[in-house]
């Protein structure tokens, strides 16, 4: 179902926002990379560009109740490829709407390997929990103030392609913009947080401008319940306050999550949490929770593969064993799932069984 039409591209009211929601539905997803794909360039470049199985994995997805995908684009990839790029993303679009699926694009991301090269791609690390995954934009470009307009091209490219798209139920902007990013420590650009606030401003303003029909949101992933919005970081005030719909990441047990979204609940929009299920303090039984709240529910992961994301985080300080219970992840490499009892769940959730 379409979205209602809006005029204006200026935040949408707490009607609005419960109005796309009453059309949406409850959303069921996950953050969607193919097994193939190490990492965002890997998925969009042409020489590793894989429908057959994105393809293959999205009806798997399906088959679980999922109704849409968070999916991670690059600027990096327009830059280089240009409208080859957006073509294989309204491939992508295609191929999930095939499957009943309606997609969350990501636009940028903040965290992981701060210097993203085209090309081939190195290998994943063994035992190592996404460890090729990348930045974007990367560190050159971020610290480098005067170098930001080039961003737009990309932002306007993808938003006027898409932004009055139905197969698009909803824009990310930016994946944890200002991440601490332990794992590649001392190699983020001197100052990130502050850089990065700015950077979120003028690319809403981008996205605003291109005014889109879909709801805009950037995802607050450091946040406490105790914590007044005067006091939270520029980032997480910029997402709460500028968020046509609030979204939020949380790998946390039952009450932790309930009292999230009871704190979030004050801000009147509808409700979306766009990373959760990192077993043991994430299960998947809190999909039930969020299926009552009806707060939208995008678990990292599908199908076990090159993200390696079946580790824990743990994995980039200390070995895991081998038969560590899974950490992200739903499925194995040929669909069945790592825990029956966990897809029947999903599928509960979404009406299907």
């Amino acid at each position: 179902m379409s979205a209602p039409p809006f005029a204006s591209r200026a935040r949408w009211s707490t009607d609005d926002a419960r109005a796309w929601s009453d059309s949406t539905g409850w959303l069921l997803g996950c953050n969607f990379t193919p097994s193939t794909a190490g990492n965002q360039l890997e998925l969009w470049q042409e020489a590793t560009f894989d429908p057959t199985t994105i393809d293959r994995e999205l009806g798997w997805a399906a088959a679980l109740g999922m109704n849409s995908i968070r999916l991670f684009l690059h600027d990096l990839c327009w830059r280089t490829d240009g409208a080859a790029f957006a073509d294989r993303v309204d491939r992508v679009l295609d191929l999930a709407a095939g499957h009943g699926i309606r997609t969350m694009p990501v636009l940028f991301d903040g965290i992981w390997d701060p210097d993203p090269r085209p090309g081939p791609q190195r290998e994943p690390t063994p035992g190592v929990h996404n460890s090729i995954w990348v930045q974007g934009p990367g560190a050159e470009i971020l610290g480098d103030r005067d170098r930001w307009g080039e961003l737009r091209d990309y932002v306007d490219a993808i938003t006027d392609r898409f932004g009055h798209d139905e197969r698009v139920v909803a824009w990310d902007l930016f994946n944890e913009p200002d991440s601490p990013n332990w794992a590649y420590a001392g190699r983020d650009p001197e100052g990130k947080r502050d850089l990065v606030a700015d950077l979120l401003e003028e690319i809403w303003d981008w996205v605003a401008a291109a005014g889109t029909d879909q709801p805009l949101t950037v995802g607050v992933y450091e946040l406490s319940t105790t914590t007044p919005l005067e006091e939270m970081s520029r980032v997480a005030r910029t997402a709460l306050e500028r968020s046509d719909i609030v979204s939020f990441h949380c790998y946390a047990a039952h009450d932790d999550l309930a009292r999230l979204v009871d704190d979030l609940g004050r801000f009147g929009r509808p409700l979306v949490c766009t990373e959760w299920m990192a077993r043991p303090y994430s299960p998947v039984e809190l999909v039930d929770l969020l299926r009552a709240r009806n707060v939208g529910a995008y678990c990292w992961g599908l199908v076990d593969g090159r993200t390696q994301t079946r580790l824990p985080w743990e994995s980039w300080v200390q070995p895991t064993p081998a038969d560590r219970a899974w950490f992200h992840e739903l499925l194995h490499p040929d669909g069945t799932p790592y825990d029956p009892d966990e897809a029947a769940r999903l599928r509960r959730a979404a009406g299907l069984a």
